[in-house]
């Protein structure tokens, strides 16, 4: 099988410019949700702290970026390779060629939800359908689709694969979320065949073709009505394309959203409705359109550099790429461990993404980084769970949280920092007792001003030596 690749220079022109996007943002704009059972959920997935997110489509075959090559736009994120890359209209009978092949026959939900659970994640995101249009559950408003005629994969008893994994998932006591893209790229009433697109946006103008418009938001919402009645329980609307939205809503402040060119209003609140008359209590994220409908916030592959008062989540990939590449870059456990940390520490969630590949199998490397997240927090997670941010909440080395009975000093240590000093400057005095976590004994401190100087036993020292983020335990 040919394969195509996305250099990396592309790849971190993907990542720096969809990182300015939702940075941008004015999160001053932030609507707190007044239904009830929502704000209740809202609560219940603020103390979760820790998600996954899963990328998966035909694309994995091929090794490269989801979706952007079909994009007629002159971006790193959008460049084709491959035999048919110079003729746009080839390339995308190719791409979309690939149901015919996409059989991940090693698919094992199961098994990512155990390593999952395992690694301390409590909710989970999955790619229903990205901006390719490919729907990786049995849609019945397009035959592109998993369980479609031409793939494969549709003779096997779990070819409805966003069925199996939400259930494998709900078995483990994870919120459930469905990623779902507003933009349909295979749709002929978002890319109309009479025109030739240009970039993202639909390719007419929805003023002027009425009955087309109606048509795709009709899809639109038939498709995420099949979503909230036939998957069980659902926990979280997760829609992405921003550039699908009211005209209105259009901040012209924000460098990208000035190159919107039409009104694409799809009545979100026609969808959040019904959605919400379906799965009571249900967050919708309509990602960077402020409002109503845009239950919390998502900067993605970036943490704010302070402290947020809205509901918001960090979605970042654990290596470099959102869809599968044959060989990935992973952070290491320790720097996903202070991601975490600084970002708990922050008022956010982090939403970790891994990939799976074409088989319907993550790299081994990937579980591996789990469980490292895993080991820390099974001994540290009281200073993550149920905790909220603690003023000054980040401040130097040093991130803070508490849980209303105590609070938590979690020291984030430089790459070259493998065992804790003899003596510690604790920003912050303890009332009574000072612990490590991980250990029982506890701390001999003296009150130094506003802090404390903490002073470590070395035999202390070396059982801790090597984590990626020492806490504290002040209660």
């Amino acid at each position: 099988m040919n394969r195509f690749y996305v250099s990396l220079a592309a790849l971190l022109v993907s990542v720096a410019t969809f990182a300015q996007q939702h940075s941008e943002q004015n999160h001053s704009k932030y609507v707190w949700p007044k239904d009830g059972p929502v704000r209740q959920k809202l609560g219940q997935w603020q103390d979760r702290k820790f998600g996954l997110l899963m990328h998966w489509g035909t694309y994995s075959q091929w090794g490269i970026v989801e979706s952007w090559s079909l994009c007629p736009e002159d971006e790193g994120w959008c460049e084709r390779k491959g035999p048919a890359s110079a003729n746009w209209y080839e390339y995308k009978k190719a791409y979309e060629n690939l149901q015919t092949t996409f059989n991940p026959v090693k698919f094992n939900p199961e098994r990512w939800a155990d390593a999952a659970h395992r690694a301390g994640m409590k909710y989970m995101v999955f790619t229903t359908k990205h901006h390719d249009g490919f729907c990786m559950f049995d849609t019945k408003q397009t035959d592109y689709k998993i369980t479609g005629a031409k793939s494969p994969f549709a003779s096997n008893p779990r070819s409805n694969v966003t069925k199996e994994i939400l259930e494998a998932f709900r078995k483990q006591d994870f919120m459930v979320g469905t990623y779902f893209s507003k933009p349909d790229w295979h749709n002929e009433h978002y890319w109309k065949p009479y025109f030739p697109p240009k970039d993202r946006n639909v390719n007419y103008d929805p003023k002027k073709y009425l009955d087309e418009w109606k048509q795709f938001a009709d899809f639109t919402y038939n498709q995420i009505q099949e979503l909230m009645t036939g998957y069980g329980k659902v926990d979280i609307l997760w829609l992405d394309g921003g550039w699908v939205r009211p005209f209105s809503t259009i901040d012209s402040t924000v460098s990208w959203q000035r190159t919107i060119p039409y009104n694409q209003d799809i009545n979100m609140a026609r969808i959040a409705g019904m959605a919400r008359q379906h799965q009571p209590g249900l967050l919708v994220v309509d990602r960077t359109v402020s409002g109503e409908f845009e239950n919390y916030v998502t900067p993605e592959q970036q943490i704010p550099d302070h402290y947020m008062p809205i509901p918001w989540e960090t979605c970042m990939t654990m290596g470099n790429s959102w869809s599968y590449i044959p060989k990935e870059n992973f952070k290491s456990a320790r720097k996903l461990v202070q991601t975490l940390v600084d970002v708990v520490a922050k008022n956010g969630n982090l939403l970790l993404n891994i990939a799976p590949g074409p088989d319907g199998e993550w790299h081994e490397e990937a579980y591996g980084r789990l469980q490292q997240i895993g080991n820390w927090l099974q001994v540290n997670g009281e200073s993550v769970y149920g905790t909220k941010p603690l003023a000054p909440y980040r401040q130097d080395n040093w991130a803070f949280t508490t849980n209303g009975t105590a609070s938590y000093a979690s020291y984030l240590p430089a790459e070259s920092e493998t065992v804790l000093p003899v003596t510690v400057p604790l920003p912050m005095a303890p009332a009574k007792t000072l612990t490590l976590l991980g250990v029982k004994q506890p701390l001999n401190w003296k009150k130094t001003g506003t802090g404390a100087t903490v002073t470590i036993p070395e035999k202390i020292r070396q059982q801790l030596a090597g984590q990626p983020v020492w806490v504290f335990k002040l209660s």
